[in-house]
Parts: C-alpha cells; sequence; structure tokens
C-alpha cells in the first residue's frame, strides 16, 4: 500500500507501507533510475527522509494524546549503499518518556541482502498550545 497524501511531494516518490504495529513500523522505498546517485545508489539524502518517515510515524503513534511529533535530532550511520533495493526501514522503541520518544530505525537493501543504515531518532511530543494533550485552548 502506498504512503501517499494527495498533492504532496512523496506521493511522488515510491514508498509502501509494510507493516505498523504497536511496536514496530515498516516501510520500504523502491529504487528507481531517478532516485539514484552518480554510482547507482540511492541518494542518502532519500534514506534519511525514508528512516525519518518510518520513525516519525511510530513516535506519533506512540505520543497518545499529543498533538504529534517532531523530529528534534538524527543519528545516522550509512553502512552499505542501497543498490539493488528497495531499501526497508523498520523502526522500534527505544524509550518514551514524557516529552520525547527515542526510535531506532535499522535500513536494509532487501535485494543485497544486507544491512545499509542504522539511526536513532528522538522526537519531541508536541502539545497544543497553551495546554495539555487532549484539551482546547
Amino acid at each position: 500500500m502506498p504512503v501517499t497524501i494527495p498533492g504532496h511531494l512523496f506521493a511522488d516518490l515510491p514508498f509502501y507501507d509494510v507493516i505498523e504495529t504497536e511496536a514496530t513500523v515498516i516501510v520500504d522505498l523502491h529504487n528507481r533510475p531517478d532516485l539514484a546517485n552518480v554510482r547507482g545508489a540511492l541518494q542518502g539524502g532519500l534514506v534519511a527522509t525514508l528512516i525519518d518517515i518510518a520513525g516519525g510515524r511510530l513516535a506519533a503513534a506512540l505520543a497518545g494524546a499529543a498533538d504529534g511529533v517532531g523530529t528534534a535530532d538524527m543519528t545516522i550511520h550509512y553502512l552499505a549503499p542501497i543498490v539493488e533495493g528497495p531499501a526497508r526501514a523498520v523502526a522500534t522503541l527505544v524509550r518514551k518518556g514524557r516529552r520525547t520518544i527515542v526510535v531506532a530505525v535499522d535500513v536494509f537493501d532487501l535485494g543485497g541482502d544486507r544491512q545499509a543504515a542504522r539511526a536513532t531518532l528522538t522526537f519531541a511530543i508536541l502539545m497544543p498550545r497553551g495546554g495539555q494533550a487532549g484539551t482546547v485552548p
């Protein structure tokens, strides 16, 4: 199932939902020649976007009654190029606090059968302006 928002930039990119549970979000990004760098691998910025999408969706689901989450910090270790693809991001919870959620995301090159990246993201839990989650200001 595609991960798209009508009229959004992501509607033109081949992101696909694989799994979404309370504990894990898995999203694939399929390779296309127009998404590759000069060496034929998936662009690193698109890998970062895939990581942020998978991690953010898990954090948003865990944030509960908050108004959402915002990426506060993201550290990515690129381990290998994604040449064959698709790229698969597997997001799992590391820690949920009152104000932040920390998520780990592992990215795999499914066709190359290897891990391509590991990331850790911290998401700020966003509360409504002037109040607490679930209240109307």
